[in-house]
Order: C-alpha cells, then structure tokens, then sequence
C-alpha cells in the first residue's frame, strides 16, 4: 500500500471532529499534526492507524499535514522488524511530511549495539527477546545473556543493515512546531524547550506529569501509557500501551487549536 494517498490531496469520506473550540491557550502548530504513539512492535496497528488517518487528510482536505511518530517502535509487540523497515519506508517516501523520532526503547537497542558486552542487561530486561525474534534471533536464559550479548551484538548488526541501521541512529529527538513540541518522553517542565537534555526527552521528568508549563508551550508525548489518550496543563498524551491493550492512539493537532483523538478498534 503507498501511503499516505491522502497526501496526495486524495477525498475521504470521514472527517475529524471540531468539538473542541480553538482558544490562544491551546497547541498551534504551523500545520496540521498527526502525533502517533508509542508501537512497540504491532505492526497490524500501525497499518490500522495510517488508513485512518489517510481517511481524515481526505475529509478534511489537508494540505502539507505531518505525521509524528513519537518512538518506541520495537520491543514488546511481535514485529518490531517489520515495524521499522515500514516507518523508514514512510519517511523516505515522503521526507517532508513524516517524521520519526527515537524512543528509550530504540535507544536501548543502539547502546547494546554499540557495546553488546556492556549495555546488555537494560535491554535485555525490557523487551528484546521480541524484538530479536523479529529479526530471526533468539534470546537466551537470563543466566546465558552476559556470554550471548558477544555474539548477539553482531549479529544484530548485520540483521538491521546499512541502511535501516544508519536510519535508525539519524533519529531526533524532538521536533516543534509553533507552541508544539514532540519528544518520545516529555520534557522538563521547569526548563525551556530549547533547553532540554536529552536523557529527559527519552526518559522523562519526575515533575512532566504533575506540574504544569508555564510558558505557553504544548508537549505531546508517549513513554507513560494513559488509559486514555488526552490534553491537559500543556501536555498531550498518546501513548495507550497498543502492544498490550491494542489500542493504538493519535492526536491530530490543528494551526487553528483544535484537538482531536484517533484510536484503533480494539481486537
């Protein structure tokens, strides 16, 4: 499937909802953004999403909308592989209008790369075995990681490729957009945006989801899973744990304030 058809000015029949009035007070991107959350490996969901949001680019006739991934895209799910190698086929299709930015899982993964004997038990720990399965290898018991990440690493290496592995490690950070920003984690929320180091981008604050910006910026983010997707106190959150409750969300953030939510059917 080419994707996104609704990029190319394609009509739909489904449009987005505007219940949510514009106010100065709101996110206001300078075009229309699509912030997806966090994947981890469920690639039948992400597939999902992207014909929904096609179906509401066409409804509502968008021109130049920007689709934000905000990171996690292995780990977890069953195919973390095939995740990847979609989301670089997005960006390199279309590089101007989707965007990938790293999460701590793909952080993870690169640092064990880098130096398997050193940076192994993290990953380990959360989530490689899945993703490792994707790319036809397999982890052992925790007893045999030390000596098998030697051999893993390399491995892996040469699983991933020149080109998905230097896509991988060209990802940012963060972007923004107007009063918007979008990392993987959120941000510190005593600090400015331009301002921010980036283990908090990828890891979070221990102050993002208790106390409230105060500069009139917005940070949509995923990391955290929320029961529901939201906006509130200058946070956007998007992640809904979709390798889990198969739930996979979007906030679709426009120029003029208005917010709205995507969400898959759960299965």
């Amino acid at each position: 499937m080419n994707l996104l058809r609704g990029l190319l000015s394609r009509k739909a029949s489904k449009s987005l909802s505007t219940s949510t009035p514009p106010t100065q007070d709101r996110p206001m991107p300078d075009a229309p953004h699509f912030v997806v959350g966090d994947v981890h490996g469920s690639l039948s969901l992400l597939e999902q999403m992207l014909e929904q949001i096609d179906q509401v680019i066409g409804a509502l006739d968008m021109r130049d909308p920007r689709l934000v991934f905000v990171g996690d895209y292995i780990d977890r799910g069953p195919s973390s592989a095939a995740v990847l190698r979609r989301l670089q086929e997005l960006t390199q299709e279309f590089p101007d209008n989707v965007s990938c930015l790293l999460g701590n899982h793909e952080q993870m993964m690169v640092d064990f790369v880098d130096a398997p004997s050193a940076r192994y038990k993290r990953w380990f720990s959360n989530g490689a075995a899945q993703t490792l399965r994707s790319f036809g290898l397999e982890l052992p018991e925790e007893p045999e990681w030390q000596d098998a990440a030697i051999t893993i690493g390399p491995e892996l290496r040469a699983a991933l490729g020149d080109d998905l592995w230097t896509w991988l490690r060209a990802r940012p950070t963060s972007i923004r957009s107007g009063n918007l920003m979008v990392a993987h984690a959120g941000a510190d929320p005593g600090r400015a945006l331009e301002d921010q180091s980036t283990r908090v981008l990828l890891w979070g604050h221990p102050e993002f989801l208790t106390r409230a910006r105060s500069d009139g910026t917005w940070v949509a983010h995923g990391h955290t899973v929320v029961e529901y997707p939201s906006m509130g106190d200058g946070r956007i959150s998007v992640d809904t744990g979709a390798y889990e409750t198969g739930l996979l969300s979007t906030a679709v953030i426009l120029p003029d304030g208005r917010v709205d939510f995507l969400q898959t059917l759960p299965t």
